[in-house]
């Protein structure tokens, strides 16, 4: 037995170990003396880490010519943390185990860390989710006079009740993809009913903790190594229908474009509900769209940080609404006099470019879905994109998507860009020292009709793309101001004239309404947020009592809050701002100020669209 002194950034340490001990012995004997958590180091027998130390099950200790009291030197490799680092640091650094990128939690990069592995049992599922697992999705069918020699009450095979996931229904209906739950039903359909059923997460990492060799780039294994991934058009999807409460909604939200000609993002808030028009169903319901800070124009949308995206949640969860999915405009006009738009997306240019697709994986990501068959307790997601742009009548039109799932492991683990000069093609990264990647393929048809690989070097990104349809309903719904002919609050961050929030606004908004009409007042989510978050009397702390009257559409708790010391404080300082002639804000743009009846968004044949 010698000892062997291990000098790192942690201090020094002695480290027993046979001489007939292999080099990965010794590794081991490290690891555990210095309490790691991974192996991603370097053992050198100089200071300048020169001469280095190989693991190597072949090779002995006393091979490699150490001997009792030498001094090794300990470094990490790839930028790996080791040791733990001060709370006050604001450097992110690469702490993953096998020397894998991550990314910064304080940018909007498109790419997200893995999702924690938990316990099913503990995944609390969304009450849509809940409910739809009370039903057995069956397809009831009438009698057929021809064909069934039953009475009324009897059943035959003419007429027996088809199975949510029956292809001959979902083509004949004009279903493209099956619901997610549909697609649980078919997979727990057989003997064991599901029994042995586990929805696994692609994993395009190295898988961390490998013994047997160097970390990477210095080694690698079959069994560390992530398989090669063939991309396929996925058969499910986890939401079948975006609809918006009203037509308003949308319209409101084009409003900035048709004032400026600039584009616009916004996140949508909603819940989700069965859709009865799909076989077991999931509808993201919109009922209202918030525009974060973002600075855009003709081509380009680029988001901003949101300080008040935690207020912002805490708002929408307390008004029985999340996040659901995110919209943004694509709009070039044509012709100002008729209201026309260009079509720049059809099936001959694209229908999400790659950076769009990358952006829709960051979020869905970010929102997965909780999911009891899932081994991490999440599995795929119910985040929904949706884009206005032009048809081909060239009016302006709404269409959503999904990516898969496949897309969403590329973008979470940093495989997946877009190309510099073709926005409907991704491309797949080529492994570093920094990241391993492995391959990734798809098929095509030839000259011959024979389907082929192809390395996804380029990537036409219609293979990771999933169709929602998006539309609003025969009869308008109201979650918010049911009062369409008012004059609306400002929406938040449009720094235009007539769009800014200030006391000025708030006032010429209240004023349209008499005391009794508090209620419809108040329902307004921008409004709500700005009261939340005023510079001058934020009132986010009193407004509870509020926002449960707005949420239960209950006129007496909400004329009782608007008789609080609070809102009359809110009042005094409203009145106090009218005796000071309102200011504009100077340089805003109104060269492309239009009619509002011009650029109407059509609905028409949406709503049954699936």
């Amino acid at each position: 037995m010698i000892i062997l002194r291990i000098q790192s950034s942690d201090g020094t340490k002695r480290v027993e170990v046979n001489p007939s001990d292999s080099t990965c012995q010794l590794f081991e004997n490290v690891h555990a003396a210095f309490g790691l958590n991974t192996f991603a180091f370097a053992l050198y027998r100089e200071r300048n880490h020169k001469d280095e130390i190989r693991s190597s099950k072949s090779r002995t200790v006393n091979t490699v010519g150490l001997k009792h009291g030498d001094m090794l030197y300990l470094a990490p490799v790839n930028g790996t943390v080791l040791f733990p680092q001060p709370s006050t640091s604001s450097a992110h650094t690469n702490n993953t185990p096998s020397g894998e990128p991550v990314s910064d939690p304080s940018t909007t990069a498109v790419s997200v860390g893995a999702i924690p592995r938990c316990s099913s049992a503990n995944i609390q599922e969304d009450e849509v989710d809940t409910q739809l697992w009370k039903f057995d999705g069956k397809i009831q069918k009438k009698r057929d006079d021809k064909l069934c020699r039953h009475n009324s009450n009897g059943c035959c095979v003419h007429c027996s009740p088809l199975e949510p996931f029956d292809e001959a229904y979902l083509k004949e209906q004009n279903i493209k993809h099956l619901s997610f739950h549909s697609y649980l039903r078919k997979m727990t359909s057989g003997v064991d009913r599901g029994k042995f059923l586990a929805l696994e997460d692609i994993s395009c990492r190295i898988k961390s903790g490998c013994k047997d060799h160097p970390p990477w780039p210095r080694g690698i294994c079959s069994k560390c190594q992530p398989n090669a991934i063939t991309l396929n058009r996925q058969s499910y999807r986890h939401v079948d229908n975006v609809m918006f409460e009203n037509p308003n909604l949308v319209e409101r939200f084009l409003n900035y474009w048709r004032t400026t000609g600039h584009q616009r993002l916004g996140f949508l808030y909603g819940r989700y509900e069965i859709h009865s028009d799909v076989p077991l169903g999931i509808r993201a319901t919109v009922a209202a769209i918030y525009e974060p800070p973002q600075e855009s124009s003709r081509d380009s949308i680029k988001l901003l940080r949101d300080d008040r995206e935690e207020i912002v949640e805490q708002l929408a969860a307390n008004l029985g609404l999340r996040r659901v999915g995110w919209i943004f405009t694509d709009l070039i006009a044509e012709d100002m006099q008729k209201g026309t738009v260009k079509q720049v997306r059809n099936i001959n240019t694209h229908f999400l470019s790659a950076q769009e697709c990358i952006m829709a994986g960051y979020y869905q990501n970010k929102h997965p879905n909780p999911c009891r068959f899932a081994s991490t307790g999440y599995f795929g997601s119910k985040f929904a994109t949706v884009c206005v742009t032009g048809d081909a009548s060239n009016q302006v039109h709404m269409e959503g998507y999904q990516v898969s799932n496949q897309c969403m492991a590329l973008v979470r683990d940093g495989c997946l860009v877009p190309t510099k000069d073709a926005m409907e093609l991704g491309y797949i990264r080529e492994s570093t020292d920094k990241q391993y990647v492995p391959d990734v393929y798809y098929k095509e048809k030839d000259s011959y009709g024979n389907e082929v690989p192809r390395l996804a070097r380029p990537l036409p990104v219609e293979y990771l793309l999933l169709d929602v349809p998006a539309s609003t309903p025969n009869t308008p719904q109201f979650t918010f101001n049911t009062d369409i002919n008012k004059r609306h609050f400002p929406v938040e961050n449009r720094l235009v004239d007539g769009h800014i929030q200030d006391f000025n606004s708030l006032s010429s908004y209240l004023s349209q309404f008499t005391p009794p009409e508090f209620l419809t007042a108040i329902s307004d989510f921008h409004l709500l947020l700005y009261i939340a978050t005023m510079d001058m009397l934020p009132m986010r702390e009193y407004m509870e009592p509020l926002l449960l009257a707005v949420r239960n559409k209950s006129s007496e708790q909400a004329l009782e809050w608007s008789r609080s010391e609070h809102w009359a404080t809110v009042e005094q300082l409203i009145a106090a701002s009218n005796t000071s002639p309102p200011t504009s804000r100077p340089g805003s743009s109104a060269a492309f100020n239009v009619p509002l009846k011009m650029f109407k968004l059509n609905l028409r044949g949406m709503v049954k669209k699936t």
